[in-house]
Protein backbone atom coordinates (compact mmCIF):
# COMPACT_ATOMS: atom_id res chain seq x y z
CA UNK A 1 0.00 0.00 0.00
CA UNK A 2 1.09 3.57 -0.67
CA UNK A 3 2.32 5.66 2.24
CA UNK A 4 2.87 9.41 2.13
CA UNK A 5 6.28 10.87 2.85
CA UNK A 6 6.76 12.97 5.98
CA UNK A 7 6.34 16.21 4.01
CA UNK A 8 3.17 14.90 2.38
CA UNK A 9 1.78 13.89 5.77
CA UNK A 10 2.43 17.39 7.11
CA UNK A 11 0.63 18.85 4.08
CA UNK A 12 -2.31 16.49 4.49
CA UNK A 13 -2.71 17.04 8.25
CA UNK A 14 -1.84 20.72 8.82
CA UNK A 15 -5.02 22.34 7.44
CA UNK A 16 -7.50 19.86 8.99
CA UNK A 17 -5.83 20.05 12.42
CA UNK A 18 -5.57 23.86 12.43
CA UNK A 19 -9.23 24.20 11.44
CA UNK A 20 -10.37 21.54 13.91
CA UNK A 21 -8.81 23.22 16.93
CA UNK A 22 -9.41 26.81 15.76
CA UNK A 23 -13.08 26.47 14.84
CA UNK A 24 -13.70 24.49 18.05
CA UNK A 25 -12.43 27.41 20.14
CA UNK A 26 -14.09 30.12 18.05
CA UNK A 27 -17.42 28.30 18.43
CA UNK A 28 -17.15 28.62 22.22
CA UNK A 29 -16.46 32.35 21.98
CA UNK A 30 -19.10 33.03 19.33
CA UNK A 31 -21.87 31.29 21.28
CA UNK A 32 -20.74 33.03 24.49
CA UNK A 33 -21.01 36.41 22.72
CA UNK A 34 -24.57 35.57 21.67
CA UNK A 35 -25.41 34.69 25.27
CA UNK A 36 -24.11 37.93 26.77
CA UNK A 37 -20.35 37.53 27.21
CA UNK A 38 -18.28 39.74 24.84
CA UNK A 39 -14.88 38.73 26.31
CA UNK A 40 -13.65 36.70 23.33
CA UNK A 41 -14.91 39.32 20.88
CA UNK A 42 -13.20 42.15 22.78
CA UNK A 43 -9.91 40.22 22.76
CA UNK A 44 -10.08 39.62 19.01
CA UNK A 45 -10.50 35.87 19.37
CA UNK A 46 -13.60 35.50 17.19
CA UNK A 47 -11.50 34.95 14.08
CA UNK A 48 -10.52 31.95 11.98
CA UNK A 49 -6.98 33.31 11.74
CA UNK A 50 -5.05 30.46 13.40
CA UNK A 51 -2.30 32.86 14.50
CA UNK A 52 -4.75 34.30 17.06
CA UNK A 53 -5.28 30.87 18.59
CA UNK A 54 -1.81 29.32 18.50
CA UNK A 55 -0.55 27.84 21.74
CA UNK A 56 3.24 27.24 21.58
CA UNK A 57 2.91 23.84 23.23
CA UNK A 58 -0.47 22.59 22.04
CA UNK A 59 -0.40 23.94 18.50
CA UNK A 60 3.31 23.59 17.67
CA UNK A 61 5.28 21.32 20.02
CA UNK A 62 2.74 18.54 20.60
CA UNK A 63 1.70 18.21 16.91
CA UNK A 64 5.39 18.08 15.89
CA UNK A 65 6.16 15.40 18.50
CA UNK A 66 3.11 13.29 17.68
CA UNK A 67 3.96 13.46 13.98
CA UNK A 68 7.55 12.33 14.56
CA UNK A 69 6.77 9.69 17.18
CA UNK A 70 3.40 8.36 16.06
CA UNK A 71 3.07 9.47 12.45
CA UNK A 72 -0.03 11.62 13.08
CA UNK A 73 -0.68 15.23 13.99
CA UNK A 74 -2.72 16.19 17.04
CA UNK A 75 -2.85 19.23 19.28
CA UNK A 76 -4.99 21.97 20.76
CA UNK A 77 -5.44 25.73 20.52
CA UNK A 78 -5.24 28.45 23.14
CA UNK A 79 -8.62 28.34 24.94
CA UNK A 80 -10.99 31.18 24.11
CA UNK A 81 -11.76 33.08 27.35
CA UNK A 82 -15.33 33.04 28.60
CA UNK A 83 -16.42 35.15 31.56
CA UNK A 84 -18.98 33.00 33.32
CA UNK A 85 -20.57 35.89 35.23
CA UNK A 86 -21.40 37.81 32.02
CA UNK A 87 -23.70 35.11 30.68
CA UNK A 88 -27.41 35.86 31.01
CA UNK A 89 -28.12 32.52 32.66
CA UNK A 90 -24.64 31.41 33.77
CA UNK A 91 -25.35 27.79 34.71
CA UNK A 92 -27.43 26.97 31.65
CA UNK A 93 -25.50 29.12 29.20
CA UNK A 94 -22.11 27.72 30.21
CA UNK A 95 -23.39 24.27 29.22
CA UNK A 96 -24.50 25.65 25.85
CA UNK A 97 -21.12 27.36 25.34
CA UNK A 98 -19.32 24.13 26.20
CA UNK A 99 -21.47 22.09 23.78
CA UNK A 100 -20.69 24.51 20.94
CA UNK A 101 -17.14 23.18 20.52
CA UNK A 102 -18.01 19.51 19.86
CA UNK A 103 -20.96 20.58 17.70
CA UNK A 104 -18.58 22.69 15.60
CA UNK A 105 -16.36 19.63 15.15
CA UNK A 106 -19.37 17.59 14.03
CA UNK A 107 -20.23 20.27 11.47
CA UNK A 108 -16.66 20.20 10.15
CA UNK A 109 -16.81 16.40 9.87
CA UNK A 110 -19.86 16.81 7.63
CA UNK A 111 -18.00 19.37 5.49
CA UNK A 112 -14.98 17.04 5.12
CA UNK A 113 -17.34 14.21 4.11
CA UNK A 114 -18.81 16.47 1.42
CA UNK A 115 -15.30 17.33 0.19
CA UNK A 116 -14.42 13.65 -0.16
CA UNK A 117 -17.60 12.84 -2.05
CA UNK A 118 -17.05 15.79 -4.42
CA UNK A 119 -13.40 14.74 -4.96
CA UNK A 120 -14.44 11.19 -5.80
CA UNK A 121 -17.03 12.52 -8.24
CA UNK A 122 -15.08 15.32 -9.93
CA UNK A 123 -11.55 13.91 -9.90
CA UNK A 124 -12.38 10.24 -10.42
CA UNK A 125 -9.94 9.96 -13.34
CA UNK A 126 -7.04 11.69 -11.58
CA UNK A 127 -5.71 9.30 -8.96
CA UNK A 128 -3.14 11.75 -7.55
CA UNK A 129 -5.55 14.61 -6.87
CA UNK A 130 -8.25 12.22 -5.67
CA UNK A 131 -5.92 10.46 -3.23
CA UNK A 132 -4.67 13.76 -1.83
CA UNK A 133 -8.17 15.21 -1.31
CA UNK A 134 -9.50 11.95 0.12
CA UNK A 135 -6.48 11.76 2.45
CA UNK A 136 -6.98 15.36 3.61
CA UNK A 137 -10.69 14.79 4.07
CA UNK A 138 -10.03 11.65 6.09
CA UNK A 139 -7.51 13.52 8.24
CA UNK A 140 -10.17 16.20 8.76
CA UNK A 141 -12.76 13.64 9.79
CA UNK A 142 -10.31 11.94 12.16
CA UNK A 143 -8.96 15.13 13.79
CA UNK A 144 -12.43 16.54 14.39
CA UNK A 145 -13.78 13.19 15.58
CA UNK A 146 -11.00 12.75 18.14
CA UNK A 147 -11.39 16.33 19.37
CA UNK A 148 -15.18 15.91 19.58
CA UNK A 149 -15.10 12.56 21.39
CA UNK A 150 -12.36 13.55 23.85
CA UNK A 151 -14.13 16.77 24.75
CA UNK A 152 -17.40 14.95 25.36
CA UNK A 153 -15.86 12.93 28.19
CA UNK A 154 -17.85 14.06 31.27
CA UNK A 155 -14.86 15.29 33.27
CA UNK A 156 -14.50 19.04 33.86
CA UNK A 157 -12.83 21.13 32.46
CA UNK A 158 -13.57 19.16 29.28
CA UNK A 159 -16.68 20.30 27.43
CA UNK A 160 -18.62 17.19 28.41
CA UNK A 161 -17.90 17.88 32.07
CA UNK A 162 -19.12 21.45 31.79
CA UNK A 163 -22.26 20.38 29.96
CA UNK A 164 -22.98 17.88 32.73
CA UNK A 165 -22.32 20.57 35.35
CA UNK A 166 -24.88 22.75 33.62
CA UNK A 167 -27.63 20.14 33.49
CA UNK A 168 -27.24 18.62 36.96
CA UNK A 169 -29.48 20.04 39.73
CA UNK A 170 -27.94 22.73 41.96
CA UNK A 171 -26.27 20.80 44.82
CA UNK A 172 -25.08 17.95 42.57
CA UNK A 173 -23.81 20.47 40.02
CA UNK A 174 -21.81 22.31 42.68
CA UNK A 175 -20.23 19.12 44.00
CA UNK A 176 -19.42 17.84 40.51
CA UNK A 177 -17.80 21.17 39.58
CA UNK A 178 -15.32 20.70 42.43
CA UNK A 179 -13.65 18.03 40.31
CA UNK A 180 -12.40 20.61 37.78
CA UNK A 181 -9.00 21.39 39.40
CA UNK A 182 -8.21 17.66 39.22
CA UNK A 183 -9.84 16.96 35.86
CA UNK A 184 -6.68 17.01 33.75
CA UNK A 185 -4.84 14.88 36.30
CA UNK A 186 -7.65 12.31 36.09
CA UNK A 187 -7.56 12.43 32.29
CA UNK A 188 -3.77 11.97 32.16
CA UNK A 189 -4.01 9.05 34.61
CA UNK A 190 -6.67 7.39 32.46
CA UNK A 191 -4.49 7.92 29.40
CA UNK A 192 -1.29 6.64 31.03
CA UNK A 193 -2.96 3.49 32.34
CA UNK A 194 -4.59 2.70 28.99
CA UNK A 195 -8.09 2.96 30.46
CA UNK A 196 -8.97 5.93 28.29
CA UNK A 197 -7.96 4.10 25.13
CA UNK A 198 -10.08 1.09 26.05
CA UNK A 199 -13.07 3.32 26.83
CA UNK A 200 -12.84 5.24 23.55
CA UNK A 201 -11.77 2.42 21.22
CA UNK A 202 -15.25 1.17 20.34
CA UNK A 203 -17.03 4.54 19.88
CA UNK A 204 -14.11 5.98 17.87
CA UNK A 205 -13.98 2.98 15.54
CA UNK A 206 -17.75 2.90 15.11
CA UNK A 207 -17.85 6.62 14.33
CA UNK A 208 -14.89 6.46 11.94
CA UNK A 209 -16.42 3.52 10.07
CA UNK A 210 -19.77 5.28 9.88
CA UNK A 211 -18.29 8.56 8.65
CA UNK A 212 -16.15 6.70 6.08
CA UNK A 213 -19.24 4.96 4.73
CA UNK A 214 -21.02 8.32 4.48
CA UNK A 215 -18.03 9.70 2.56
CA UNK A 216 -18.02 6.73 0.20
CA UNK A 217 -14.59 5.41 1.24
CA UNK A 218 -15.63 2.60 3.56
CA UNK A 219 -14.09 -0.08 1.33
CA UNK A 220 -10.72 1.71 1.08
CA UNK A 221 -10.61 3.16 4.60
CA UNK A 222 -7.68 1.02 5.75
CA UNK A 223 -5.72 1.99 2.64
CA UNK A 224 -6.24 5.70 3.30
CA UNK A 225 -5.45 5.37 7.02
CA UNK A 226 -2.20 3.61 6.15
CA UNK A 227 -1.28 6.31 3.64
CA UNK A 228 -1.66 9.12 6.21
CA UNK A 229 0.06 7.21 9.01
CA UNK A 230 -2.87 6.04 11.12
CA UNK A 231 -2.26 2.36 10.41
CA UNK A 232 1.06 0.56 10.51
Amino acid sequence: MYEFTLLQKITVWIIPVLFAITVHEVAHGWVASKLGDPTAKMLGRLTLNPLKHIDPVGTILIPALTLMLAGIVFGYAKPVPVTFQNLRNPKRDMAIVAAAGPLANLLMIILWIILIRVALLVHADNTGITLFLVAMGTAGIYANMILMVLNLIPIPPLDGGRVLTGVLPGPASYKFAQIEPYGMIILIALLATGVLGRILYIPINLLLTGFADMAGIGKILDYVLYAIGLLK
